[in-house]
């Protein structure tokens, strides 16, 4: 299947009022969407500490597996089609055409908005980059600690809070040059190192090959 990737500017007019009455000295640094910024730490502090206290209580893999998976579920969910568009103007999602390809879209709001204000760009990028890092200390501890069950629970955490923070990194990047090119640099360099290494491994072997067979008399 093949992949298309698009980034596009998004009216404000459609999603917020023009904000009469919020020109005051100390406007910038109020949280314009206060329950929308609750709810975008809730969800992922909630998944975390759920987790660490089953761990911790020693609750049951399973309704400890199915609360915390609704939870991330609720926070992706959250997260990507409603809370990056109201607090930063940014959006991305996917879909695919009539011949079968698949266009990702990522959207940056243009106008005086764009990026939102500060103290909810704050709240935004804080939670959306933490959430992950401390999914990886996560991964880490119950990885060396030899419980692979719950490793399993925080690969898939570290998955969905990952998937996000990538799609609204390449909303902020938009068609600069970023992430989008060093993954493809880096996904080049893989399969350069991955076949160089196959053709020296088949060379060698020929090359032993050719030694070790017995000559033939004439």
């Amino acid at each position: 299947m093949m992949e298309d990737h698009q980034a596009l500017l998004m009216n404000t007019d459609d999603d917020e009022g023009l904000g009469f009455g919020e020109e005051g000295p100390d406007a910038k640094d109020r949280l314009r969407h206060p329950i929308v910024a609750f709810f975008h730490v809730f969800f992922r502090a909630a998944a975390i500490i759920v987790y660490m206290l089953c761990g911790w209580t020693g609750a049951g893999f399973v309704p400890s597996f199915v609360t915390v998976v609704i939870l991330l579920s609720l926070d992706f969910w959250t997260v990507k089609n409603i809370t990056g568009r109201i607090l930063v103007g940014l959006r991305w999602w996917n879909y695919v055409d009539d011949d079968g390809i698949s266009h990702w879209v990522f959207e940056s709001r243009k106008g005086a908005r764009a990026g939102g204000r500060p103290p909810e760009r704050r709240v935004f990028w804080g939670a959306l980059i933490l959430a992950p890092v401390v999914w990886f200390f996560l991964f880490m501890s119950s990885f060396f600690t030899f419980r692979f069950q719950w490793t399993i629970l925080v690969i898939l955490a570290m998955a969905l809070s990952g998937a996000n923070l990538y799609g609204y990194i390449r909303c902020k990047l938009g068609h600069k040059p970023g992430i989008a090119d060093a993954t493809g640099i880096l996904h080049s360099g893989l399969q350069n190192v991955i076949f160089n290494r196959a053709t020296s491994a088949t060379t060698t072997d020929a090359t032993a090959q050719a030694f070790t067979a017995p000559a033939h008399v004439v």
